[in-house]
């Protein structure tokens, strides 16, 4: 992997948020400068949209923007201590939007999705709930810096549900980084409700040997859970025995895979008629690359 061409197309073509985080990585960038950049993505109900997922263009504040925020805060760890941000996040999933009551969970896609450029998988299909995606990273988001401690039971409920889950059932990278996410932030806070009723840990790497796909030939071209999907510079507690060989072999192909402009390219379509797809990429291409740069930097 040529990392002086990956950092100069980072540098050249890449939003200023994600410029922000790669001068925190890579250069003399502070943990507050990424702090200003997501707030331009923060709406006034203090809750997030307006692209920061660049597959989904609805400006109005929607969970999985919200989550989007909160993994990158907490990437840079912004979510260490309570902050303005926090309570102003804590304000938003508080208020309950896009929210089911009966089911207490957050909705995965809303309905106003479609009335802007977005992926196909953004479109709202029956009650719009996927699981316990976002719904068990808010929920420990809010047992952390809520004043009203989350009780509902929805985090234990999640991770029991995980526990039973068979082994066919398919599960997306972004549905397991949900669980490793509430599982950092709630014990990081030393909140171990998680841990004390589960062997938490050991269940959680078990579903990353399960999840990552071993086909290391669909690596380049398919979209299939790969190693630098999860540890481009976090979860790093998760890698086991069976992992480790995975991501010798997936940093092995990155020279392969590294466009000659020195980005890396993403692996997937909107499935949709909108133009905007190309922008978006344009958008996406930096933040895989600085991921890809990271997963090279912390496990070489």
């Amino acid at each position: 992997m040529d990392t002086l061409k990956a950092e100069n197309y980072i540098k050249t073509n890449a939003r200023p948020l994600e410029n922000a985080l790669f001068n925190y990585y890579f250069g003399n960038g502070t943990r507050q400068q990424v702090v200003y950049k997501i707030m331009n993505f923060q709406n006034d109900d203090c809750g997030f949209g307006n692209a920061i997922e660049p597959d989904n263009w609805n400006p109005n504040s929607n969970p999985i923007a919200t989550n989007d925020a909160i993994f990158t805060l907490f990437r840079v760890g912004a979510l260490d201590e309570k902050s303005k941000l926090t309570d102003r996040i804590v304000h938003y999933l508080s208020s309950h939007d896009s929210y089911d009551k009966d089911k207490k969970l957050w909705l995965f896609a809303v309905e106003s999705n479609k009335d802007f450029p977005h992926a196909i998988w953004w479109e709202k299909h029956g009650d719009g709930i996927r699981d316990y995606n976002p719904s068990v990273s808010l929920g420990a988001f809010l047992n952390c810096f809520s004043e009203n401690r989350n009780d509902d039971g929805m985090v234990l409920n999640a991770f029991s549900a995980l526990y039973e889950q068979s082994e066919n059932k398919e599960m997306i990278a972004d549905d397991l980084k949900c669980y490793l996410l509430a599982y950092e932030l709630m014990e990081r806070h030393n909140i171990h409700v998680i841990s004390s009723k589960f062997n938490a840990k050991n269940l959680l790497c078990e579903k990353l040997e399960q999840v990552i796909c071993t086909d290391i030939s669909k690596y380049a071209t398919e979209y299939v859970p790969k190693p630098s999907d999860f540890f481009c510079g976090v979860f790093a507690q998760f890698i086991t025995d069976k992992i480790r060989p995975l991501i010798k072999a997936e940093i092995e192909l990155l020279s392969e895979i590294q466009l000659e402009d020195g980005g890396f390219d993403i692996s997937w379509q909107w499935y949709t008629d909108y133009k905007e797809f190309e922008q978006a990429r344009n958008i996406w291409r930096p933040r895989i690359t600085l991921d890809k740069l990271l997963f090279y930097r912390y496990n070489i």
